[in-house]
């Protein structure tokens, strides 16, 4: 009696984590080698999407690249790095453009979307749903000034959070976390605000690209204003360590 609540309660987990994780559980669940057969099936599935996608309308952003790739194999192994195949055509020219002007630099991706269904959501967001939109990490550098390639604050890209004033008040219906407990743990970089002044540039006057999330403390400190640059509200997540684009 207990199993059954615990499977769906698992099945529900990994579906929402890497939206084809349930359904390689419940393959699982009818062999005696169970976590054998998920980890076999997970792959499966997962090598399947990354060809059949595109024939659904989502292309796998590079897991691996010179210019463009994705921050961390996690965001790979849990299939959170597909979009549409213009969102992936903005980002390969806006890394390569920015390559182009200051050599050596790197385009990281976050959260992006899962292979397949619009509206499937992508926790924690609450607009990642249909392959329009993409989260991008800083650009850091060190004490010195000097850039530091496909390197970030966190592990994971998200929460080493960029302090500065807001006019968000404390609420309990939000997502906008201050994790004020995890800031000390991360590396201390700041951000190489010339990359992402060029980045924001590119991006912003990029014809495809709609809307720009960002801090408006850093916006500010960094004088990247323009119309597609807004702020994204006091419930959403902070965006003091990440960008958000969408088309």
């Amino acid at each position: 009696m207990i199993r059954v609540p615990l499977h769906g309660t698992w099945i529900l987990f990994l579906t929402l984590l890497t939206q084809l994780g349930g359904i390689a559980w419940i393959i699982a669940l009818f062999f005696r080698r169970r976590f054998l057969v998920f980890a076999l099936a997970y792959a499966a599935l997962c090598a399947s999407a990354f060809w059949v996608a595109p024939f659904t309308g989502r292309v796998p952003l590079p897991c691996t690249g010179e210019n463009l790739r994705m921050q961390s194999w996690i965001y790979c192994a849990m299939n959170r790095h597909y979009v549409v195949p213009e969102l992936a055509e903005v980002l390969e020219d806006t890394a390569g453009k920015a390559a182009d002007r200051q050599p050596g630099t790197v385009t990281l991706v976050l959260d992006a979307n899962f292979p397949f269904i619009d509206g499937f959501p992508l926790l924690p967001h609450l607009s990642h749903d249909d392959g329009r939109k993409v989260d991008l990490a800083f650009h850091y550098a060190d004490a010195d000034g000097t850039y530091l390639p496909g390197e970030t604050r966190s592990p994971i890209g998200y929460f080493a959070f960029e302090q500065g004033p807001t006019e968000c008040p404390d609420q309990a219906l939000t997502l906008r976390w201050n994790l004020a407990w995890l800031q000390s743990s991360f590396r201390d970089l700041p951000p190489d605000v010339e990359r992402m002044r060029t980045a924001m540039a590119l991006l912003s006057g990029d014809r495809r690209v709609g809307k720009i999330f960002i801090e408006p403390h850093l916006v500010r400190s960094w004088g990247v204003r323009h119309p597609k640059v807004r702020f994204q509200g006091c419930r959403a997540a902070r965006h003091d360590d990440h960008i958000h684009i969408q088309l």
